[in-house]
């Protein structure tokens, strides 16, 4: 959509003299409201999602990009909301990730380390009558169906 690209252009203008600041996604959704996810390696303040707000909306109040009365959300990726780049996998190695398959089985396990290709999680495996044993698997990218950070409580 053309809008979406106006404004991931006008989002990335705002972070480039910020390299540690990352746009994951812009949605505009059927009900007007248009939804900024970025990011950071370190996080990302409200300071810096206001100030990506003030100037994306700007821009397209002057430009008259979108016609109708709209809702600006600009944010981080909320907990729960699955991993898309491969710059959030590398921020959350040392946490533990639940993801789902292409062929609809599901791992969950530590994230050790990160490729271009594949992920490497340490996870936690059961045989019958036998005691659990941690294991590294290897998933590959393109058998991951979704990923998704898992909030622990310890």
């Amino acid at each position: 959509m053309q809008v979406e690209k106006r404004v991931a252009d006008l989002v990335e203008e705002k972070i480039a003299d910020r390299p540690e600041l990352f746009l994951v996604e812009v949605k505009m959704l059927p009900n007007n409201k248009l939804i900024i996810h970025v990011d950071g390696d370190e996080g990302i303040s409200i300071q810096d999602c206001v100030a990506i707000s003030r100037h994306v909306g700007f821009h397209l109040e002057e430009e008259n990009v979108i016609e109708q009365a709209y809702n600006l959300e600009v944010s981080s990726p909320g907990v729960g909301v699955p991993l898309k780049l491969i710059r959030q996998y590398n921020k959350n190695i040392g946490r533990t990730v639940s993801i789902k398959l292409n062929d609809g089985q599901k791992k969950e396990g530590k994230l050790l380390s990160v490729t271009e290709n594949n992920l490497l999680i340490e996870e936690s495996v059961k045989e019958k009558g036998k005691k659990a044993v941690t294991v590294q698997t290897e998933v590959p990218f393109n058998n991951i169906l979704e990923t998704s950070v898992l909030i622990s409580f310890k």
